[in-house]
């Protein structure tokens, strides 16, 4: 299952870090980030609950980039 959201990041760098945080969330099977569009692409493994996984994903991104912000 793939889904898009919105996104709201200052540089394309902080756009790159929020992309590798997402990748290595459990449960991400891909992810993208278009700084540009402000938009992030998240396919999900099978059969994960995707509202908890993007939690997962917007705390790890936090981790890396404390001001980003993942509209779910």
């Amino acid at each position: 299952m793939k889904k898009t959201y919105k996104i709201d990041v200052d540089c394309a760098n902080c756009a790159n870090k929020m992309e590798e945080a997402a990748k290595n969330t459990a449960g991400v099977a891909d992810a993208t980030v278009n700084f540009m569009a402000l938009k992030m692409n998240v396919e999900f493994e099978e059969g994960v609950d995707v509202k908890a996984v993007m939690e997962e994903v917007l705390e790890n991104c936090k981790k890396v980039e404390d001001d980003c912000e993942i509209f779910l």
